[in-house]
């Protein structure tokens, strides 16, 4: 996380607004007179942009496939709101934190140090911080998708993915990852409906009509998530369908 809030530092740039006048932000008025306080433009455009962090942290890492299937699996097994938002929540965070490390430490290595360095300037630095993140979210991106976006824009086919614009792919990206998101869930889901309709069909032909299923088969779907390791399955899965 501290390396994404320096990289929102690389990418604005600090030149840019050196020209810019302060804008007014209120004015303290007391009998020996007033004073005014102000706020400089690269800090509002600073601010601005750490309030758009948790967006970008969903639309170009690994957080929303990661979470998605997590609800799913959640919603499969029927525990209601166990484990809570927050642990779901918070597994995925830490999760997308190891896929994603290798991204980080290459935009640290590449863009963040040469320009705390004062070894790159900002537009150098941010070419440089964005390329780690294009090369993942293309690995990741299916080229139906990113068809799918060229025609709707308007734009012809690019030469190479080199040039293909974050406007294009970022949305992209997204679309493949609720894609697989929900494949992978599809396919988790399965042994957990099976449980449900052979304990259903149980208690149709005991005449038990008036228990519900979920009470009876909720025990048994832990057992077997318990029984085959589950969350170390599930986390595995997800964390290599990213490498491959």
């Amino acid at each position: 996380m501290q390396r994404l809030i320096f990289l929102l530092l690389v990418l604005v740039p600090t030149g840019a607004f050196a020209q810019i006048p302060a804008l007014e932000a209120f004015t303290v008025t007391n009998t020996g007179g007033g004073q005014t306080y102000s706020v400089t433009f690269q800090i509002l455009v600073i601010m601005t942009l750490l309030a758009l962090l948790p967006a970008g942290l969903m639309m170009m890492t690994a957080f929303a496939r990661i979470i998605i299937v997590l609800a799913i699996l959640r919603t499969a097994i029927g525990t209601g709101n166990t484990p809570s938002n927050q642990i779901l929540l918070g597994l995925a965070l830490f999760l997308t934190m190891f896929v994603m490390m290798p991204v980080f430490e290459e935009v640290n290595t590449n863009a963040l140090q040469p320009y705390l360095a004062e070894e790159l300037a900002p537009d150098e630095a941010l070419v440089a911080a964005s390329v780690p993140f294009r090369n993942f979210m293309l690995s990741q991106t299916r080229e139906d998708d990113i068809a799918l976006f060229l025609r709707i824009s308007g734009r012809d086919s690019v030469a190479s993915p080199e040039e293909l614009p974050l406007s294009i792919l970022v949305p992209a990206f997204m679309t493949s990852e609720l894609k697989t998101a929900f494949q992978i869930g599809f396919i988790i889901f399965l042994p957990f409906l099976i449980i449900d309709l052979v304990v259903a069909s149980t208690l149709m032909s005991m005449g038990m009509l008036m228990l519900s299923p979920m009470i009876i088969s909720l025990p048994f779907k832990i057992m077997l998530f318990v029984l085959v390791d589950g969350w170390s399955l599930i986390m595995g899965t997800l964390a290599a369908s990213f490498f491959f």
